[in-house]
């Protein structure tokens, strides 16, 4: 397998990998895994723990995101790709008027 094809799978999300495969899941979350966490931990009423792995972290932002709304489409979902929020519906220019 080329390097190429393994970066067109990465970018389409074929590739991704369970955190529990890590190599590196077991290593201190990353800034970033702690900034948004902090994030949605907040907008979810819900307790911040800066003691998890790279893993756990992953594990509980996906959690948060369920509870907070802010799910990502999934990869590859190209209907709604550039549309602001709500566009499909209309209702996102509700205020523009």
């Amino acid at each position: 397998m080329t390097d190429k094809h393994l970066q067109d799978q990465a970018a389409s999300g074929n590739m991704k990998k369970d955190p529990d495969d890590w190599v590196t899941g077991d290593e201190p979350m990353t800034g970033a895994q702690q900034s948004y966490l902090k994030t949605l931990s907040e907008e979810a009423g819900q307790a911040f723990d800066g003691r998890l792995s790279k893993a756990q972290a992953s594990r509980r932002i996906e959690e948060l995101q369920a509870l907070t709304g802010r799910r990502p489409p999934p990869a590859g979902d190209a209907a709604d790709e550039g549309a602001p929020p709500g566009a499909e519906d209309g209702s996102a220019d509700v205020g523009a008027r």
